[in-house]
C-alpha cells in the first residue's frame, strides 16, 4: 500500500482547489489513465463540475514547466484535475478492490491537509491577537510576528458548499 504522505505529494493546488490529476489517480488506482477517463466519461452524470475539471492549456503548460517534462513524451492533451469529491467518486466507476481501498487513503490524505491548513489558520489568527498587543516599544516582538507570517503559507481554501 502507499502512504498518506505519498498521496499528499500528489496533491496539488489548480485554480484555488486542491486536486489530483487524472493519471495520478490512474496509478494510484491501478489501470490505465485512458482506461479512468474512459469510465468517467461513461459516468459523466457522477462528476459535475465542482468535482472535476479539465486543466486549460496554459495550465497544462505551467505544470509541464514545473516537473521538466519533454514536448514530446507523455501526454499532449490537458488532464483531467479531480478534487476530493471526484477523486472518491473515482473509485465507484472503476469498481475495483485496489480502488476501493485506495480512495480510504486518498481521503484520508485530503483531509490530514485540510486539517495543516486549518492549523496554520488557527496560527495567523494568534497572531494576530497577539501583534494587537503589541506596544510602540516592543518592536523587536512586532519584527518577529512578521517573521513568522512571511514563513506561513499563503493560499487558503475557497469555501464552497458542498451536497445537494
Amino acid at each position: 500500500m502507499v502512504s498518506i504522505d505519498v498521496i499528499q505529494e500528489k496533491i496539488r493546488v489548480v485554480r484555488g482547489e486542491k486536486v489530483m490529476l487524472d493519471c495520478d489517480l490512474a496509478r494510484l488506482y491501478g489501470v490505465e489513465t485512458k482506461r479512468l477517463n474512459e469510465q468517467v466519461k461513461r459516468n459523466s452524470g457522477r462528476f459535475p463540475e465542482r468535482f472535476m475539471f479539465q486543466l486549460t492549456q496554459d495550465e497544462f503548460d505551467i505544470l509541464r514547466s514545473q516537473f521538466a517534462t519533454s514536448s514530446w513524451g507523455g501526454t499532449r492533451k490537458p488532464p483531467f484535475a479531480f478534487t476530493e469529491h471526484g477523486a472518491l467518486m473515482v473509485s465507484t466507476v472503476l469498481n475495483s478492490a485496489q480502488a476501493i481501498s485506495m480512495s480510504i487513503y486518498i481521503i484520508e490524505a485530503f483531509v490530514k491537509m485540510r486539517s495543516l491548513v486549518m492549523s496554520h489558520a488557527e496560527i495567523l489568527k494568534r497572531l494576530d491577537e497577539l501583534e494587537k498587543n503589541v506596544g510602540r516599544h516592543d518592536r523587536s516582538l512586532a519584527q518577529i510576528i512578521n517573521a513568522i507570517r512571511q514563513l506561513m503559507p499563503t493560499t487558503e481554501m475557497p469555501k464552497k458548499k458542498i451536497g445537494f
